[in-house]
């Protein structure tokens, strides 16, 4: 059995050490202490080994001499840790009996942190070596232990339990506590915390519920903090009326939410863009006087934000301040990146000096968002001169702005003053950064230095996403190298790499621009899944070959518009790439029933096709 607690006697006052047999093998042994005080060293805790002169005297080839001296630093856990750590540097191989010593002695001492990194040592070692059990290394530690007490030992489970969650080991660290309740043994409500909410933070939802429940019927007593993360639980699988349901239960039983269960709820919530119900909680709260700290009012505005209720935001944000409350960097942070998304650069700017009229600092990801805003309005050059500005003041900048300023100069057609700018702060590139740059050589017409600077990325050794391949091939299909970007399509499946409906959709537009229509029409009917992207791909190539057969083509555009539209699908798209060539915008005005009409742009001169029952009519 794995534990066997209930079988063994109380051993108040026994030995240490059992005697060696003749191979030198050691066997279980133990400290005795039936009381977590602290007053008394004597040998009742620690009692010293005998017959040990009989012994190798080279320590680090025999476990008795290590469990010797161990024992001598039994009331100096510092020396005896460090004496522990230098052994394996010796030549010394740990084992159960070895761990087990240094166990008692980090447990006794209340050593918590060094005892989770020593579990840490433990499960690699188990890992390294098959016949290393962690099981019997615990067998080993409460053989002839009262658990009924309040055993200094006990503190081990929560040590391994929580060294196995700290390396993502969740399976491993949920058997081990299910396997404990047989004894009636239940975990540090903290440690159970650190696990729950580990599983919540691994969106393991259903597991970190189902564990809560479980040991909720064992008899756990859960605190504030675990009915916050089982409010965010339930709130992360869109499940609000059961999160409602948590926070009555634990008011219920008497335990009164504090500023952190509130503020989960509330952030719940918004992140489920209920933030009016959110802002509604927040407001009950004051109202009856429970606690509600600032993070609150930041879910609200972010909530707020994220919904682009912008009016709404700022007018929480002056309700705040009429409470007395400060805002901090994360509120203005919200609703400067609220402004930003929505284009609005000067209200996002205003927002920002007001903050630091305040004296509140600037951060990089305040000054990311700005830069993010600029470089999508076209104002490449306000990037680079903004970024300057702001790196001259001595804020950190990181990675994410400055690939926002390589972005700007790529697009602006300044590819080598991003590189010298790279050289310049000795900035690492990663692939966020080379696709970048890619991009840049090809918007630029230089697709052969963008495949020298994709081959380079991978010498570096890093592996490119199809978000690289992607940029690649539509750059070689747009710079007249139609054969480089299949070869590249070859490659990419070599690699593994999978073909996502953006790839799909460059390969139709590539295989159309090089007027090789009908196998891009091939390519489209061998797909099974079609996205709207992928249909308006094949539509543009209909619609972009000679005048001469528009007749014929158009008609295929009619008949794609009538299957995207019977499928739900927007069509609405897309901008004029050839001034010479056939685009379509207001791509659908009206549909009733099977009779709809479409609005196509044909070398400036408007036509509308009606699809009825006498089928499709040309009406300029």
């Amino acid at each position: 059995m794995l534990f066997r607690f209930f079988n063994f006697p109380s051993l108040i006052h026994r030995s240490l050490f059992k005697s060696f047999s003749k191979t030198t093998r050691f066997n279980k042994f133990r400290f005795s202490s039936t009381s977590l005080a602290l007053s008394s060293y004597s040998d009742t805790h620690f009692t010293k080994p005998s017959n040990f002169s009989s012994f190798d005297s080279d320590i680090t080839s025999n476990t008795f001499q290590v469990l010797q001296k161990l024992y001598f630093l039994r009331n100096n856990p510092s020396q005896a840790l460090s004496y522990f750590t230098q052994l394996n540097q010796q030549g010394f191989s740990y084992n159960i009996s070895t761990y087990a010593a240094i166990i008692r002695i980090m447990c006794y001492w209340g050593w918590l942190r060094k005892l989770d990194s020593l579990f840490l040592d433990v499960i690699a070692h188990s890992k390294q070596d098959p016949s290393f059990k962690i099981h019997e290394l615990f067998d080993s530690l409460f053989e002839g232990v009262d658990v009924n007490q309040n055993h200094y030992l006990l503190r081990a489970f929560d040590g391994f339990v929580k060294a196995c969650v700290s390396l993502n080991m969740f399976d491993e660290a949920i058997e081990f506590l299910l396997h404990t309740r047989r004894s009636v043994i239940l975990p540090n409500v903290l440690t159970f915390n650190f696990l729950i909410n580990r599983l919540v933070i691994h969106d393991e939802i259903d597991t970190a519920l189902f564990v809560y429940e479980q040991f909720k019927r064992l008899g756990l007593i859960p605190n504030h903090y675990t009915y916050a993360i089982i409010i965010k639980a339930h709130c992360r699988k869109g499940d609000l009326e059961n999160a409602f349901r948590v926070f009555d239960e634990m008011k219920e039983v008497g335990v009164n939410p504090d500023s952190y269960c509130n503020t989960t709820l509330i952030e719940g919530l918004c992140n489920n863009y209920k933030s009016d119900l959110g802002y509604e909680v927040l407001q009950h709260c004051r109202s009856t006087a429970a606690s509600v700290d600032v993070y609150a009012y930041t879910a609200v505005i972010r909530g707020f934000c994220n919904q682009m209720q912008l009016d709404r935001a700022e007018s929480v944000f002056l309700d705040m301040e009429r409470q007395g409350l400060v805002p901090d960097v994360y509120i203005f942070s919200a609703l400067i990146n609220g402004y930003c998304k929505s284009r609005n650069l000067d209200k996002a700017l205003a927002i920002h000096d007001s903050m630091i009229s305040r004296g509140i600092e600037t951060n990089c990801v305040v000054i990311s968002c700005i830069l993010h805003c600029l470089n999508e309005m076209g104002m490449a050059s306000e990037v680079v001169a903004t970024f300057e500005n702001i790196k001259q003041s001595g804020v950190f900048l990181d990675e994410v702005a400055y690939n926002v300023v390589f972005n700007a100069l790529c697009n602006s057609g300044k590819v080598d003053d991003a590189m010298n700018m790279r050289e310049d702060i000795d900035l690492e590139l990663d692939i966020k950064h080379y696709t970048t740059l890619i991009n840049g050589y090809c918007l630029r017409g230089k697709p052969v230095e963008a495949l020298r600077l994709f081959k380079v990325m991978e010498e570096k050794g890093l592996k490119p996403d199809v978000v690289t391949y992607n940029v690649l091939v539509s750059g070689l299909f747009r710079n007249d190298h139609a054969c480089e970007a299949i070869d590249l399509l070859k490659y990419m499946a070599d690699q593994g790499v999978m073909l996502n409906s953006t790839t799909h959709k460059m390969i139709i537009e590539g295989l159309c621009s090089q007027g090789k229509v009908e196998e891009a029409e091939a390519y489209f009917n061998g797909l099974e899944d079609k996205t709207v992207e992928i249909y308006c791909a094949m539509m543009n190539g209909y619609c972009e070959i000679d005048l001469i057969e528009k007749s014929d083509q158009l008609r295929k555009a009619i008949m794609l518009l009538d299957a995207m539209l019977k499928m739900n699908m927007d069509p609405r798209k897309i901008g004029k790439r050839r001034e010479t060539q056939v685009t379509y915008q207001d791509v659908v005005e009206r549909r009733f029933g099977t009779i709809f009409s479409v609005t196509l742009l044909l070398d400036g001169s408007r036509y509308g096709f009606e699809n009825g029952p006498g089928g499709y009519t040309l009406q300029p």
